[in-house]
């Protein structure tokens, strides 16, 4: 086997392999040979078919799938000898017979890139030192409260903290604009439901009051025939209602499922739900931060055919997520373009921090990790067990591992600055 390597572009390489016809004929003799103990001819007894009758009947056929599968092995070979390192699977551009019968074949590949990993003391962190005081565990349990009030018919005009409920119609020009209808709508009152201008609209009306208004729609609406406009609706009230909160007792916390401890049981696990959450949020943020300065501060080429899949694997989960079944009616790819740029290059710099810094995952890392992901279960001792006990859920895991301890490493090179935030500013911004 001949190899020729060309580079044609930073990372794209033109390989040219050929290999001897010697090799060839003597796998086609082999696999002729063994095709002639039991091919079915007619005329002849099986077993007993002249080989040069095999060669006429089944010689082309047998060629090439003998080329086919020394391509795939000799390709295989030629990126290990040449110390290739494929970014995806290569182009076949053109396949040719020898005159001495021997084959030659050129396939173009992209490489992964060369990664250096540099000025990571410039990355810039602020770190999240989230508190939680009795404020904000007051105002969460509110809302908790909320979720189980009472509501009934008031004969007043509306305040916040009310549900109104009205039909509504809204026009552009005269004419009614998509979506823009609504019969019975509840809306309570503060919970920034509806666009701001229309919930100010409501405050102050009664049952059997009708009222015109105008909406602006923000320039970012997600319908753009919308952004910027302004939109005249009118509204027909049904009814105001007021609510009515729960005690904050044992009663309170037994209909959340604390049916042992009572009320202070109640409050310290909505307090430990709010450590769990703020915790989840700081590393989120903080994730963010070291993804931006990894990006900005390491700007590396990537191989196109690696994007074209992330751009292809977007597509996918978006369609899914969309109901969407029909390909032809998937989300255009330039829509997922930048992102998946942006994903392969942190895929390559996250890869390179882990090669380099040599990360394992052992079965305590593992173990923390899931212990973590569970922590919000009824039982998460099970689903502890769970997946410890699955090898392939184990393995799914690996990665993830291995990348929150690339994360935690560029972390612990970066400029940090730690500022102390509310849990409930925290959690608002």
């Amino acid at each position: 086997m001949q190899v020729t390597v060309e580079s044609t572009s930073t990372l794209e390489r033109r390989v040219r392999i050929e290999l001897p016809a010697d090799q060839i004929e003597s796998e086609v003799d082999t696999r002729l040979k063994s095709f002639g103990r039991t091919a079915k001819i007619k005329g002849f007894r099986p077993g007993k078919v002249p080989a040069k009758v095999v060669r006429q009947r089944y010689g082309k056929q047998v060629r090439q799938e003998v080329l086919a599968d020394m391509m795939q092995k000799s390709y295989s070979e030629a990126v290990v000898q040449e110390k290739l390192n494929p970014a995806g699977n290569p182009r076949i551009e053109q396949e040719e017979d020898l005159s001495d019968n021997g084959f030659a074949f050129v396939a173009k590949l992209e490489v992964l890139p060369d990664v250096e990993l540099k000025s990571l003391d410039k990355v810039k962190v602020e770190k999240p030192d989230v508190t939680i005081d009795d404020k904000d565990l007051d105002e969460m349990i509110l809302k908790l409260q909320k979720q189980k009030a009472d509501w009934a018919e008031v004969d007043r005009k509306s305040k916040s903290d009310d549900k109104v409920v009205v039909d509504f119609s809204g026009e552009l020009d005269g004419e009614l604009i998509e979506g823009g209808q609504g019969k019975d709508v509840s809306i309570v009152l503060g919970e920034g439901q509806m666009l701001p201008d229309f919930e100010k609209a409501l405050v102050g009306i009664k049952a059997g009051d009708e009222k015109t208004f105008k909406v602006k729609f923000p320039n970012d609406y997600h319908a753009a025939d919308l952004q910027g406009k302004t939109v005249n609706f009118t509204i027909q009230t049904h009814r105001v209602e007021e609510q009515t909160l729960p005690a904050v007792d044992d009663a309170l916390a037994e209909s959340f499922g604390v049916e042992e401890g009572g009320i202070e049981k109640f409050k310290q696990d909505v307090r430990d739900n709010m450590e769990r959450e703020a915790a989840q949020r700081a590393k989120n943020v903080i994730r963010d931060q070291i993804t931006s300065g990894l990006l900005e501060t390491n700007p590396i080429e990537i191989p196109q055919v690696m994007k074209h899949n992330e751009i292809h694997s977007m597509q996918h989960e978006a369609m899914r997520q969309l109901g969407i079944e029909d390909h032809s009616e998937a989300p255009p790819a330039e829509n997922f373009a930048d992102t998946a740029e942006k994903r392969v290059r942190l895929g390559l710099l996250v890869r390179q921090i882990i090669a380099d810094q040599e990360f394992t995952a052992d079965e305590g890392m593992l173990r923390d990790h899931i212990t973590e992901m569970v922590a919000s279960y009824e039982n998460p001792q099970d689903m502890v067990d769970l997946y410890m006990n699955n090898p392939q859920l184990k393995q799914q895991l690996e990665p993830v591992v291995l990348e929150q301890l690339a994360f935690d490493w560029v972390l612990e090179n970066a400029k940090v600055k730690t500022k102390k935030v509310s849990f409930t500013d925290f959690m608002d911004s």
